[in-house]
């Protein structure tokens, strides 16, 4: 008999328990590309591939290790996912999200989803951190399309608060803390992340289209693992890297290994506020 959805993540949530050793987990992270390194951070971790884990697919993009990482990280415990599913990778929506659910099953009270963006906003500048406030579902399609069950969520969540308003305040206070090479403090964007179906990037037109909307940033990934968190119950902290300036008017030729090389240059100041704010929020 074809397992249920549910059964699927009830299966690779048994799994991941069954090698984590008793652990149960409180804060759950998911890394966009060119931002894993911060799973180095975890102290006694246990690595998980996705590969091993009933019902999982693999990520197959560059810079997205397909991992898990299970560990300490700033006196919490932690599930990290170094790397993600993407829509554009041919995966439906429900397989993109399932990890979601998975870490809710584990015990994750508290969703850090990270990603690199293209900015729109004009006063945003590459390496750029932007805490995501709202965000435009523009990939046509949703995780939740198709039976609900009641055990993950209710058949209508709501979504009047998606990305959890104390958090970006404790973010924007922790940033204030946080101080460059040169003694500045780091200042935080905040905005709202237009997420599409990917793998082109978007045409002048689009993007003029994106920013009228009312969007700030644009990217492949995280609004579907959003609407999975909070169907079932994870209150989120999103953050962009913004890797590159995605302005109809003025839009430039741009490759993968330009966002990675941008990505990589923000990790330090992005690592330091993922991790004080583990450390301080209240799970």
């Amino acid at each position: 008999m074809e397992l249920t959805y549910v059964d699927q993540i009830n299966q690779a949530a048994a799994y991941i328990r069954g090698r984590i050793a008793g652990r149960e987990p409180v804060v759950g992270l998911v890394l966009g590309s060119g931002l894993g390194d911060l799973a180095s951070e975890v102290e006694d971790a246990i690595t998980i591939d996705f590969s091993e884990v009933p019902h999982f697919p693999v990520s197959t993009v560059e810079g997205h290790a397909g991992r898990f990482v299970i560990g300490t990280l700033e006196g919490k415990t932690v599930i990290v996912m170094q790397g993600r599913f993407h829509y554009y990778e041919g995966y439906p929506m429900r397989k993109v999200a399932a990890p979601i659910y998975v870490m809710r099953k584990l015990g994750v009270q508290t969703a850090v989803i990270t990603n690199a963006a293209g900015g729109m906003n004009r006063a945003f500048r590459p390496g750029d951190l932007m805490l995501i406030c709202d965000h435009l579902n523009m990939t046509g399609d949703n995780p939740l399309i198709g039976t609900n069950d009641a055990g993950l969520g209710v058949r209508f969540p709501d979504m009047s608060e998606a990305y959890n308003k104390s958090y970006r305040e404790l973010a924007h206070r922790l940033s204030s803390l946080i101080r460059s090479d040169d003694g500045d403090s780091l200042e935080l964007q905040e905005g709202v992340y237009c997420g599409i179906s990917g793998p082109p990037y978007m045409t002048p037109a689009e993007l003029k289209m994106l920013a009228r909307l009312g969007g700030d940033a644009v990217g492949m990934s995280t609004v579907a693992e959003v609407i999975a968190a909070r169907h079932c119950g994870l209150e989120v902290l999103g953050i962009s890297c913004i890797t590159d300036m995605a302005i109809g008017e003025e839009l430039e030729p741009l490759s993968h290994e330009q966002v990675m090389e941008v990505a990589n240059r923000t990790k330090p100041r992005f690592t330091l506020l993922v991790k004080s704010f583990v450390r301080a929020v209240p799970v």
